[in-house]
């Protein structure tokens, strides 16, 4: 893009980045904001309707109806459905995968990193082997048996890993999910032409999707990787731009699936593959995170501390990150990779892999994964790695921001190791929730998006109002790399928080702001509230904890919002999810939600606001307790 210096962007919470954007020379999706500004009202509000030839209907005063007769309930029901069906299936797909990466270890007798957390999940499915290699393929058949059931027969594994009343209450309103690819496969035909017009029917229906999306795609994925992979603990990392090493063949992965290139991950440190990036006059290998899966190797990187060498950010950082002329080759496998970063990659002579066909980009090299074919892709990845960085190295500048980002982020929290810094037990925890010294939980989750005041801007701005009122915040997903690239994941964020919150953090050595990693992680943050839950012997929505997705994104937000609903929890967004063109969706969600399952949607675009509004649910919830 010509003259990129002089065009606008739009506004970043994260001012480092922001002032690098400003200074390249290439169009970034913080540059397209301003092209894209104005948004179709129909769209917007859910009440646009292409399915069949006679449309898009548009639904407005003057036409209440389309062409078929559908309302402007119906379609903006049936839009909303199919988008949460959507996100399901991206969940699933990881889910399964990752199953099937863990049965093929198994079989193959490969290398499981996490046997204490095989163990458990093992006892939980009500599995007994004494090998290990056995047990790994037992535990993968019972969730890959699961998923693919068909909807008459209800799916096992929620009753094992959901929290009894909460169960109770599925089963009451008739949401226990039957298998969960053929629950999403049976939401896309309700959603056709002609066929559903309840808009409640279909609405009840997402919570059945959320279910499955919360129990298979986010907890379990998380327990299969932590088996796999190796558990988080607890410990400082880098973040940020500064994490690049130039010295270094830097390998940058971005999407959600961590099994897919953890042969890479294992090899990339052998002295063999040492040996052919030094002949090419580097180090050694590095792996650079972003999105997601940058996140879930920064949760493990206790592990992996040879090779990976920071979280660089979350999406919309991906294509300044490129520009910085450090990143040597690209491995994707799956979403959150912008289309944006082809013309940038383009430009600075990036080799793009693909290894999922999924997250195909129209210049990467596609390499279908298998397991079996693990070692001869990761070698083949290696080797275009080299390649590119011979290629390009010797005509590509590198500019890398050595102020962005910090040292000392906190990293690893996961539910096993939080507890474990309690000291085993979630008493420490509740004890100080009982004495007022943290007023409650909110869970700041998610994705990143442009538009709720920009880059990062009401997650960051909601963090920052939410902890000076001494409610401690845990954060999942692309969320997590905005609010640690600009410190608050660091101990000395605790002089933002409120008198009470920052001497527990102050004592404690953490900061205000947890990193429980990617959004996949929203899983562990369940588990936590459940946990809780069982330890005060109440149900979950009675919990001082509100969510909030301040700037979710993508269909999976959507999926992953719908079980925070069927959860019983509160849920903040700062734009609405395209359902204001019917008052009956938005009365169901805002207000008799809570009747349902105790959750309901809080809509507030106003940074203060919202943070009020949560604060009042949390303080609700502390008078419901006994507390003051």
């Amino acid at each position: 893009m010509e003259n990129c210096k002089s065009c606008s962007i739009c506004n970043s919470a994260d001012k480092v980045l922001e002032d690098f954007i400003e200074t390249l020379d290439i169009e970034t999706s913080l540059h397209r904001v301003e092209s894209q500004k104005y948004k179709c009202n129909f769209g917007k509000n859910g009440v646009c309707c292409k399915l069949c030839a006679n449309g898009p209907c548009r639904i407005s005063e003057k036409s209440p109806r389309g062409i078929c007769g559908a309302t402007a309930d119906t379609i903006v029901a049936r839009n909303f459905l199919r988008a949460v069906a959507a996100g399901t299936a991206c969940y699933l797909h990881v889910v399964e995968n990752t199953a099937r990466n863990l049965k093929s270890t198994g079989e193959s007798n490969g290398k499981i990193k996490g046997e204490a957390a095989l163990n458990r999940l093992a006892d939980t499915f009500g599995i007994s082997e004494a090998d290990i290699h056995k047990k790994a393929v037992l535990v993968a058949d019972k969730v890959l048996s699961d998923l693919y059931k068909p909807r008459f027969e209800k799916m096992d594994l929620v009753n094992k890993l959901g929290y009894a009343p909460r169960i109770e209450n599925w089963q009451k309103l008739g949401i226990m999910p039957g298998g969960a690819k053929s629950e999403v496969f049976d939401a896309i035909v309700k959603t056709s032409t002609n066929l559903n017009s309840d808009a409640k029917d279909m609405m009840v229906n997402c919570l059945n999707l959320g279910i499955s999306t919360g129990i298979y795609g986010l907890t379990l994925t998380n327990l299969l990787n932590d088996i796999l992979l190796g558990e988080p603990s607890i410990r400082p990392a880098k973040v940020g731009f500064k994490v690049v090493d130039p010295s270094y063949i830097n390998i940058m992965v971005t999407g959600h699936q961590q099994s897919i290139i953890s042969y890479l991950e294992d090899i990339l440190t052998t002295p063999e593959v040492i040996k052919k990036a030094q002949k090419a006059g580097a180090k050694g290998f590095k792996l650079v995170g972003c999105t997601c899966v940058g996140q879930d190797l920064q949760l493990r990187g206790e592990h992996y501390k040879d090779v990976f060498s920071g979280h660089a950010g979350n999406n919309f950082t991906s294509e300044a990150l490129i520009a910085t002329g450090g990143i040597d080759s690209i491995v994707s496998e799956f979403n959150c990779t912008l289309p944006g970063i082809e013309p940038v990659s383009d430009k600075f002579m990036v080799k793009m892999i693909c290894v999922d066909d999924v997250a195909k980009k129209s210049n990467a090299e596609y390499v279908e994964y298998s397991f079996d074919k693990r070692k001869e892709i990761s070698n083949h990845i290696i080797d275009e790695s080299i390649k590119s960085y011979l290629d390009r190295r010797p005509k590509i500048k590198i500019n890398i921001p050595e102020n962005h980002g910090f040292d000392n982020v906190i990293t690893g929290v996961s539910e096993g190791s939080l507890k474990e810094f309690l000291g085993g037990t979630w008493k420490p925890l509740v004890d100080l929730i009982a004495a007022g010294k943290i007023k409650g939980v909110a869970g700041i989750v998610g994705c990143s998006n442009l538009t709720a005041k920009g880059h990062d801007v009401f997650t960051v701005g909601l963090a920052k109002e939410l902890i000076k009122r001494d409610i401690i915040v845990l954060s999942a997903g692309c969320s997590s790399g905005g609010l640690e690239n600009v410190g608050l994941m660091s101990p000395e964020a605790s002089k933002l928080a409120g008198s009470n919150l920052r001497a527990v953090c102050e004592s404690l050595g953490i900061p205000p702001v947890l990193n429980f990693g990617p959004c996949l992680a929203i899983g562990r943050l369940e588990i936590v509230a459940k946990e809780l839950a069982e330890y005060l012997n109440i149900d979950i929505p009675a919990l001082p904890l509100v969510l909030s997705a301040p700037q979710w994104l993508e269909e999976q937000a959507l999926a992953d919002g719908c079980f925070g609903l069927s959860l019983g929890l509160p849920l903040h967004l700062a734009i609405s999810p395209f359902i204001d063109g019917s008052e009956t969706v938005s009365k169901l969600l805002t207000e008799d939600m809570e009747s349902l399952t105790g959750g309901k949607l809080i809509i507030e675009g106003d940074i203060k606001k919202a943070a009020d509004k949560l604060e009042e649910i949390v303080l609700a919830k502390r008078k419901g307790l006994g507390l003051r």
